[in-house]
């Protein structure tokens, strides 16, 4: 049986990398360092990064990176791809450097997402310091946060991740843009792998032309959130949902657009989840207050 982890972090591709660096120091009060080849690394914890960043002719997601436990982990997860159909790619010396990893391979989703898959992170455990002295960022086993990915061929991406990686069903919901009878449902499922974060990756029946819905950076108090909305305001970034408390994973948060196109929930009260016993269910409103993303269409 396959076991993935955690989401370990996620690549986000720029035309301005500038642009980045002072997004995330002064708005989410991440660290920066140089990375590779004139790219970008975020670090929210005692690992080199969590967000990477580098320099391309797009600014979009790049890739969702995943983690196992180790080498024998690594190549149970790759020989499962290989005999599910699915091209796996080695990568290079290069890029598994750049990542910080012992071992590093990469695929395409049936929706055309790029993963990363790695073992042995890489990291001298340097202390974390904010700029802006954000206190800290939910990590350690939950992972970096999570990712929600566009998944125009649903069915198949869901089995990669299900029947193949064996990522588990968290919730549903299915969404309608208007009243229209004739527009069809859009499924979410959020999913959960290795670790009680109640979802670390959600597929989205949808395009979406960044690459990514948006990925989620969580806090440890509710004042942590308020100072990151203040600092959104103060330097321009663009609101895409206003605060509220999502129905699923209780996360009190609000939504901001990075500078590569996709958007960024930064949150706080996330649930951690027994998944034995979890039950399943699907969920007809986003959240029991707040989060108006009409906001984001302005």
């Amino acid at each position: 049986m396959v076991k993935i982890d955690a989401l370990a972090y996620v690549v986000a591709e720029s035309t301005d990398v500038p642009k980045w660096k002072h997004f995330a120091e002064q708005v989410l009060g991440t660290a920066t360092a140089e990375a590779p080849d004139g790219g970008l690394y975020l670090k929210i914890d005692e690992r080199r990064f969590r967000l990477a960043v580098v320099k391309g002719k797009e600014d979009r997601y790049f890739a969702s990176g995943w983690e196992v436990a180790n080498g024998d982990a690594y190549a149970a997860a790759l020989a499962a791809l290989n005999k599910a159909g699915v091209e796996v790619r080695t990568a290079s010396d290069a890029e598994r450097a750049a990542r910080c990893v012992q071992e590093l391979a990469w695929f395409k989703d049936p929706s055309g997402n790029r993963h990363e898959l790695s073992w042995g992170h890489i990291t001298d455990f340097a202390r974390f310091t904010s700029p802006v002295g954000v206190e800290a960022f939910i990590t350690g086993e939950q992972g970096m946060g999570h990712t929600v990915l566009p998944a125009v061929q649903f069915d198949q991406t869901w089995a990669l991740f299900h029947d193949v990686l064996g990522f588990g069903l968290s919730d549903i919901f299915r969404h309608k843009f208007t009243p229209d009878p004739n527009e069809p449902v859009k499924r979410i499922y959020f999913t959960h792998c290795g670790n009680p974060r109640h979802h670390s990756l959600a597929l989205f029946e949808m395009p979406i032309p960044s690459g990514c819905v948006h990925i989620m950076l969580e806090v440890p108090g509710m004042d942590e959130v308020g100072r990151a909305y203040d600092r959104m305001l103060k330097h321009g970034a663009k609101l895409m949902a206003t605060l509220g408390r999502h129905v699923n994973d209780r996360m009190t948060s609000f939504y901001m657009n990075t500078p590569s196109n996709f958007a960024l929930e930064y949150g706080y009260g996330g649930l951690t989840v027994d998944w034995d016993k979890h039950q399943a269910f699907e969920s007809s409103a986003v959240s029991l207050w707040g989060h108006d993303f009409s906001v984001g269409f302005k």
